[in-house]
């Protein structure tokens, strides 16, 4: 697995290196946005650990050309922990964000959690409603063949709907589906807020009425 480091503090640069080729990962550093984007460019790689603040730019700036070119996976490390910015990140395609300082151990068990969900080096398995079909290895939703562009946060909302069929969720069963180990930026406003936007997407796709609201209790996808 190849990753790229993008981090201006050589320190914390050359620690987190060590560890991560001590775990079999190949690893390249940059310190700064320009020489990240020319490496984001030249693709082949497989997760992008992306600092927040850089000499010469943003690790958002990384992470939307990323996200236009393909479907590589970023984790953000910031010492920024205002939610504002986590959901900026997160909003635009983000995986997974960490908070500095941060434990060694907790940092790994995330990249191994966010590559193993985005399938890197699995076969491919498909969950299907009707037309509506996705693609967990790719991260990828398509209805009736068109691509649905989904923010990280509307995937993983619609994805738990999908392991769950034709049930019955409440709304601490979404938050706990959605946010696993990002739990500390949800709350209950953000979770109306996405599965409105959710529904406004396959509705535009054509594929109106899948997510329905069960009075009183939860939240239901229709279909087999």
């Amino acid at each position: 697995m190849r990753i790229l480091l993008v981090e201006d503090d050589r320190t914390i640069a050359a620690g987190l290196c060590y560890s991560l080729q001590a775990e079999g990962y190949q690893v390249e550093h940059c310190a700064t946005c320009a020489g990240a984007l020319e490496q984001v460019e030249a693709g082949g790689w497989d997760l992008l650990l992306l600092d927040l603040t850089l000499p010469d730019g943003s690790g958002y700036d990384i992470c939307r050309r990323a996200k236009a070119l393909g479907d590589t996976p970023v984790v953000f490390l910031t010492a920024c922990d205002e939610e504002v910015s986590a959901v900026m990140g997160l909003d635009m395609g983000a995986d997974d964000y960490v908070t500095k300082p941060f434990r060694l151990r907790e940092l790994l068990s995330r990249i191994k959690s966010v590559l193993r969900r985005s399938g890197r080096g699995g076969g491919e398995t498909f969950l299907t409603f009707g037309a509506l079909t996705i693609c967990p290895q790719r991260a990828q939703v398509r209805f009736a063949g068109r691509e649905l562009a989904l923010t990280a946060l509307e995937y993983r909302l619609l994805l738990t709907f999908a392991a769950h069929p034709g049930q019955v969720l409440t709304r601490g069963q979404l938050l706990e589906g959605i946010w696993d180990v990002a739990g500390n930026f949800v709350n209950d406003n953000t979770l109306t807020v996405y599965i409105k936007r959710l529904r406004e997407k396959l509705a535009a796709a054509g594929d109106e009425g899948r997510i329905s609201t069960v009075r009183g209790l939860g939240y239901r996808m229709e279909g087999e």
